[in-house]
This record gives structure tokens, sequence and C-alpha cells, in this order.
């Protein structure tokens, strides 16, 4: 005769229910940027001074870093931010001249079609590059630009800053450390108000949330699950009723990786009176879940068998981030090592995210690493 089933408990429907909820003292998790023994051995030279350009420099000089050649087309704005941050800085008057400067990294701030040119020229002087995300728009083009700077012994980093990002870098050091045993599940979401990009260069984006945003996400997930590939991913995207830009700010992303993980990303971009950002991640033997109202401001508890890690952090994403992408690439040059943002790296986020934005297109799962260019 077969055992009898066990009749569920009314405490057992609890989901609030779990062993502890004791605070505890967790191991010291390495979180912050790794700072070069020299950085002074690595003048960096950047091209385009536009955008994001001020941010960078301000990061760097903030840490100490020489930049000693600015380059941009329109030679007024490497001449403003020169005098802002750095006034010994020379001005480079053309590309060739530029790439025949003393510089050792290359910080690449141009659009991804415009970067491959140049990605080349630092390769064939010998410079290491840091690249703006994305790195490439087809991967068969980064796939040989790989194999170019491999052969001349040049690195490439791919300023991906969210990794460095106090509670993307405390998670991932805590997977690293083995706390959280497999990784099993990963669930982002995330409300803010993307409005600010009306009428600007970025409402021509078509794919914005997924393509210029999104891609963060796409490399935080590929960082927690580390060896196991993603497979699979659907997206779908939809206008809001309120929202102000030409691209959809609403979308939605599940992502199959390996025999057992599942990703979601949830992305609300026209939350103009409820900004929240939270990550959950579970583990085989422990769980993490940091939540707080924008990306700066962040919380973070490690759910372990014997009770919970509430871990201080004092560092930002801005501009911290932006910091660790740097100061990586400098250690592993220092290290002769590849960085842990390296241009192969981050092909997996790459094919990630074209195949969510081919999802989104057609409205159907697609096999991940299936689309080698991104769609416009």
């Amino acid at each position: 005769m077969a055992d009898e089933l066990k009749t569920p408990k009314i405490e057992d429907y609890q989901v609030s229910k779990r062993a502890t909820d004791v605070t505890i003292d967790g191991p010291d998790l390495q979180y912050k940027p790794a700072r070069p023994a020299h950085p002074e051995n690595f003048p960096i030279g950047l091209v385009g001074c536009g955008g994001i350009a001020p941010t960078h420099l301000q990061v760097y000089r903030d840490a100490g870093y020489r930049v000693t050649t600015l380059y941009d087309r329109h030679r007024e704005r490497s001449e403003k931010l020169r005098d802002q941050f750095f006034p010994d800085a020379e001005i480079s008057d053309s590309v060739e001249a530029f790439f025949d400067s003393d510089v050792r990294i290359v910080d690449l701030t141009p659009h991804p079609v415009d970067r491959v040119e140049l990605v080349e020229r630092a390769i064939a002087s010998g410079k290491h590059v840091l690249s703006q995300k994305p790195f490439a728009v087809d991967l068969d083009v980064a796939q040989r630009l790989i194999e170019s700077a491999n052969r001349a012994k040049v690195l490439i980093g791919v300023n991906q800053n969210g990794r460095w990002a106090p509670h993307v870098a405390y998670a991932r050091a805590a997977i690293a450390a083995g706390l959280m045993g497999e990784i099993q599940s990963v669930d982002c979401s995330i409300y803010w108000d993307h409005n600010w990009c009306a009428g600007t260069v970025f409402d021509q984006v078509k794919h914005l949330l997924l393509y210029d945003f999104g891609i963060h996400w796409f490399d935080m997930i590929c960082c927690y699950f580390g060896q196991q590939s993603a497979f699979s991913v659907t997206a779908q995207l939809s206008h809001t009723l309120t929202q102000k830009t030409k691209p959809a700010l609403s979308g939605q992303v599940s992502v199959q990786f390996g025999d057992h993980g599942q990703a979601s990303l949830v992305f609300r971009g026209d939350s103009t009176l409820l900004p929240l950002d939270r990550i959950v991640i579970v583990g085989s033997q422990g769980a993490l879940v940091a939540a707080g109202p924008n990306l700066n401001e962040q919380s973070v508890e490690l759910h372990l068998e014997s009770g919970v890690v509430r871990p201080r952090l004092d560092t930002q994403w801005f501009n911290d981030g932006f910091d660790g992408a740097m100061s990586e690439l400098m250690c592993a040059i220092e290290q002769n090592r590849d960085p842990v943002h390296s241009a192969a790296n981050n092909l997996a986020t790459l094919e990630l995210c074209f195949a969510a934005v081919n999802s989104a297109e057609k409205n159907e799962a697609v096999p991940v690493g299936s689309v080698r260019q991104m769609l416009w």
C-alpha cells in the first residue's frame, strides 16, 4: 500500500517563512575597484570629448591618473575639457597625431560604428584600449578586433561600468567566493524615468531600452551565471500611455541559462512617481537581494543558512563604476593577464543583447548567438 501523502499545515503556506533572520558577520568581500601599483606608468589619451567624456575625466582626475592627450573633431571641445580637468594635457589636431603620442591607454567614447577604425589604429600603434559599451554592433567584427589585439599583445577592456556598481560588485564577489552555490535564478526590475531622452539623439535609437540601457543588465546577469551560457531569450517591448520619448520605454525579457538557470528583466522607463531598482539572485546555497530608489542608493542582503549578511557599501555606480573599468585595465596590464571586462568576455553580453532585440522585433524566442548583428 502506498504511503499516505502528507497534508500541508497552514504555516506551510507562509511565503515569508525562513529558518532565521539574525544578522551575522560576513566575509570581507572585495567589491571596490582594485588599484594599479603604478598608475603613473599609464598615460591616458581620450578620443571623443562629448557626451560621457566629462565623467571619465573627472573620475581619472579624482583617482590621480594621468590624462596626457585629448582629441575630438571639434577642437574647442577638447580645449574646454582640458582646461577643466587636465590643464597640462596636449590637444591633438588629427587622429594620426593622437596615435603618434606617448599614451599607453586609449579611452574611446565615440559611437560603435565610429570606433572600429579607432580600435584598429590603437592596436596597430600598440596601445591598450578602453572601449565604451557596446564594444561592437557586429559580432564578426568584434571577433576580428579581438584576434588582432591578441596578435599585437594589446588588451581591450569594455566600459561595462555597471560591474563595479557596489551592489553588483558585492554580488559578483559573493558568487565567486562560493557563498551562494550554483546560481539558479536572477530577477532584475528597474522602475525609473527615462523621458529625459526625449528631444536628444537617444530619441532616434529604436531599441534604446534594450540596446543602450538594458545592455548593463544583460552584462550583469552574464556575470552572475558565469560559466552557464545563455541559450534562449524572449523579449517584449511596448510604449506607455504617458511616455514622451519615441522608443518604447516598457519591456520585459526572459532568458534561459544552462540546464536549470533562468533570468528575468523588467524595464519600466516611464515610472515617474516610483523609482525602484531591485535585483534578486537565488543560488543553491544562498540568496542575495539588492534594492534602492536609484542606481547609486542600494542596500544589500546576503541570505545564508546561518543568517543574513547586511554589508555597508560606501561606493556608488556613478562614478566608482567608471573608476573600476579603467583601474581593472591598468591592473591587468601590470599583471600581464586579461581584464575581467575584456572584449572577449563581453561577447556573451553582446550575443544576449542582439538576440533580445531580435526577439522583440519578431515577438518570439530567439537562440542566443544566432544573431550576429545589432538590428536598428
